[in-house]
């Protein structure tokens, strides 16, 4: 069903009686208010938090029927703000797409118009939703990281290397010519990570089983953390002095059992990322990153493209932990 002036088809979960259920359905425009613009999206891409948000997680998306969606990419088709024309090619990430507002798992989107960036002429739609938030959360790591560490100071260590973050994040690492160690649970996706530019592989077993002392024998120049917990806390107590790590993400756990030692001693930097609600001057220069120097030659390589009817099962595996990479959905031509 394609969408006609008025009507547009869109993945939504619905809460009947305690659970959840999604299903592609029907809807119909609103009419736009002031300083909005309504996007016709090509793509999106799946996350996590899409993931959470299907499944009723009320943490992450509090009233329901939705559509979920934290990512889209595609073309303004009205606009009430005098910054943006239609024809304009936009990627819309972050803020509450997704969560509380109507997402990118639809034919179009109905955002605020300060939320949009310019697709970069270098980057295509499809390359922007395999960058998506992930990408964008990978390229302000990337971008915190290189601030402070060079790749002559060291190896640096990327945690939750097969998902999103992290395989990108592996392969702009790499092509910035860092040297780069990638840890994952799964010893079955070496190939795959050295594939994205890892050097070596680091079991997650293995630096969870680290010693338990404040600080570590130093084993990298920095690092960027996407799980929190153990992980991030031994990272940390093996960084070298004034190494830097960056933090993105508490899958593991959001809590730290940590002394000050690796501050303090080592004058350790520890960088929070937020990518809902980063400055859009940031944004702008890591998406223009993105689309020239950081842009991964094998970029494709690392991700699934999917439609809006195959998006239930893939949240399934998603939830368990069995995707690796990017899966990115083909929503309109």
């Amino acid at each position: 069903m394609k969408a006609n002036n008025s009507i547009f088809k869109a993945f939504r979960v619905e809460e009947v009686d305690g659970t959840y259920k999604t299903s592609i359905k029907e809807m119909a425009f609103s009419p736009l208010k002031e300083e909005e613009i309504r996007v016709k999206v090509n793509y999106s891409s799946l996350n996590y938090k899409d993931a959470l948000s299907a499944s009723g997680n009320k943490g992450v998306t509090r009233h329901f029927p939705h559509t979920p969606g934290i990512d889209a990419v595609g073309i303004i088709e009205a606009s009430s703000s005098d910054t943006w024309q239609i024809g304009d090619h936009v990627i819309v990430t972050s803020y509450d797409l997704g969560m509380n507002t109507d997402g990118g798992f639809a034919e179009y989107i109905t955002v605020p118009a300060h939320w949009a960036v310019k697709l970069p002429e270098s980057l295509t739609m499809k390359e922007a939703m395999i960058y998506g938030t992930a990408g964008l959360t990978a390229g302000m790591s990337v971008l915190r990281l290189t601030q402070l560490v060079k790749p002559e100071d060291g190896k640096v260590v990327v945690s939750g290397a097969t998902g999103g973050v992290g395989a990108l994040s592996v392969a702009m690492l790499n092509k910035l010519g860092y040297t780069v160690v990638a840890i994952t649970g799964k010893e079955s996706e070496s190939d795959f990570l050295k594939a994205q530019g890892a050097s070596e592989i680091l079991l997650r077993n293995d630096i969870e089983n680290f010693d338990k002392k404040p600080l570590l024998k130093p084993l990298f120049a920095g690092g960027i953390d996407t799980v929190g917990g153990v992980i991030l806390e031994n990272i940390i107590k093996a960084t070298q002095p004034m190494g830097a790590v960056t933090s993105c993400g508490n899958v593991a756990s959001p809590k730290l059992d940590l002394t000050v030692f690796p501050f303090i001693l080592r004058g350790v930097t520890l960088i929070g990322i937020d990518s809902q609600n980063y400055p859009m001057n940031y944004r702008t220069e890591v998406w223009n990153n993105l689309a020239s120097d950081w842009k991964i030659s094998q970029l494709e390589d690392t991700c699934t493209e999917i439609t809006l009817e195959q998006v239930d099962e893939k949240i399934e595996l998603m939830l368990k932990g069995q995707l690796k990479g990017r899966t990115i959905i083909k929503i309109t031509a």
